[in-house]
């Protein structure tokens, strides 16, 4: 990893001059591999795909008159890109369209979709809705079973070894577990990061508890959204060996917007845009 590219010299944390003309060079992109190869990841052998899916409400131009087009936005950022984007960065990138002109909503779709590929190393899938077209948000929890009620004694706050555990005596197929009690902290300013977290998966039944505590050990831990799902993916395949796995967190909003990873090792298995109540 180049000096340039590291979190630590990201605009995250710091004082910053806020642009209003356009300025792709504002995105910050962040190699994927260091934090992967902590997991024990390898770039060429990814256990999982999947995407990291931004919603963005605070995105406007001008149009070609100089009269202002708000619109919210979707961004799709393949897991197998060998890039995240920074988000701060990110959200500096999308005020420099403020003062900047364009032909219509098309062409900023083209310019976003564009931009944020570069960024990333592979293709960002971007849609935008202009704020006219009275676009919906679908508030929705996925079928399942919230495992926060749960009656535990927690001692660990932190990733640790030994707290996930299943019973390879009894399969179950198709289950949906999650909890809201999902924090982490960003892994440059510290600041606190909320989230839901779903694991959907076949095979040797998780043991609940276990998987409360392994959620609530991420409290004060420093990692990206993206790190920490990929972290708790990884230690759910290879402590409790299911033969089919997702993970899929939905972070509540900062800055004007919000990051939702998925992981996957089933092709069938996707994650729909069905926002948290905290978001």
């Amino acid at each position: 990893m180049t000096d340039e590219l590291i979190p630590e010299n990201s605009p995250l944390g710091r004082a910053t001059a806020y642009r209003s003309d356009y300025a792709p060079e504002l995105l910050f992109p962040i190699p994927r591999q260091q934090k992967r190869d902590e997991i024990g990841v390898a770039a060429d052998a990814l256990p999982f795909s999947g995407e990291d899916l931004w919603n963005a409400y605070e995105i406007s131009w001008l149009g070609p008159r100089g009269k202002p087009v708000v619109a919210i936005g979707e961004f799709r950022v393949p897991a197998r890109s060998p890039r995240l984007i920074e988000s701060k960065s990110l959200k500096l990138y999308l005020n420099s369209f403020n003062q900047s002109r364009f032909a219509d909503l098309a062409t900023v779709e083209r310019t976003l979709a564009a931009d944020l590929s570069a960024a990333a190393g592979d293709t960002v899938a971007v849609r935008l809705q202009d704020l006219q077209t009275r676009p919906a948000r679908p508030y929705a929890l996925p079928a399942g079973e919230c495992i926060d009620g749960l009656d535990i004694d927690v001692e660990r706050y932190a990733p640790s070894a030994g707290l996930l555990k299943a019973d390879a005596t009894r399969m179950e197929q198709d289950v949906t577990l999650y909890s809201h009690l999902l924090k982490s902290n960003c892994l440059v300013t510290g600041q606190p990061d909320w989230g839901t977290v779903f694991i959907r998966y076949s095979g040797p039944a998780i043991d609940r508890e276990g998987l409360l505590r392994h959620v609530i050990s991420f409290r004060e831990h420093n990692e990206f959204h993206e790190q920490c799902v990929e972290r708790i993916f990884v230690d759910l395949l290879r402590d409790c060996a299911p033969t089919q796995l997702a993970v899929w967190a939905r972070y509540t909003r900062r800055g004007g917007l919000d990051i939702n990873p998925f992981r996957t090792n089933c092709a069938a298995w996707t994650a729909e845009n069905l926002f948290e109540v905290r978001q």
